[in-house]
């Protein structure tokens, strides 16, 4: 299955829910109207750069690699440089730039690279896109799971990826709105219900 297929059709995803949500008339902007920005955020383009790290950190697990940390590193420098280096329409958060959330990437990356449990929890996908369908809805909910999991009893791990500057609690994992569509997927995706779901 092809995100960029599923999206050339009408369909919704949980960032567009989250939008529809949080604010109709941004809904109506951007999902309807379908007006440029004209600029991208900082917060979604480092974002971007930390999922292609971690997909490749997990890429390298399932075959039986675990990078160091500066190979982590590396590869955060490399991707960070290719998206947002010399880039003008990148919209900077006051007392960021392009350096400085260079750094802030690879310290970021640290705290997960040292919190990282030793677990021997089995991958069963990396940024897999999903569509499925819910009764009543005329058009398909499309998007993509960070990370699948079964764990050593079996139990089927979901795992989104965040960038936020805190950790989420158990009860915003339990509620997270985006994880309940991503448990959905899991299961149209053919595997068995999923029954933990985490932020990391």
């Amino acid at each position: 299955m092809d995100l960029w297929e599923l999206k050339k059709e009408p369909h919704l995803s949980a960032s567009s829910v989250n939008d529809y949500v949080e604010c109709g008339l941004l809904y109506k902007f951007g999902r309807i109207d379908k007006l440029p920005l004209e600029s991208k955020s900082d917060a979604l383009e480092f974002g971007s750069v930390i999922h292609l790290v971690l997909a490749e950190f997990y890429e390298e697990k399932m075959v039986g690699n675990k990078l160091l940390l500066k190979e982590v590193h590396q590869i955060f420098e490399r991707h960070w440089r290719d998206i947002a280096e010399g880039r003008e329409n990148i919209q900077y958060a006051e007392g960021k730039d392009f350096e400085t959330l260079l750094m802030d990437g690879k310290d970021l990356l640290t705290a997960w690279y040292h919190k990282l449990p030793e677990d021997h929890f089995r991958i069963l996908s990396i940024e897999e896109a999903f569509s499925f369908t819910i009764p009543n809805l005329p058009v398909p909910v499309i998007g993509v799971t960070d990370l699948v999991e079964e764990d050593d009893s079996g139990a089927i791990v979901i795992t989104d990826w965040k960038t936020s500057g805190r950790a989420f609690s158990s009860d915003e994992v339990d509620n997270n709105m985006q994880l309940t569509i991503y448990q959905m997927a899991t299961k149209a995706n053919g595997y068995p219900d999923p029954s933990v779901n985490r932020c990391l």
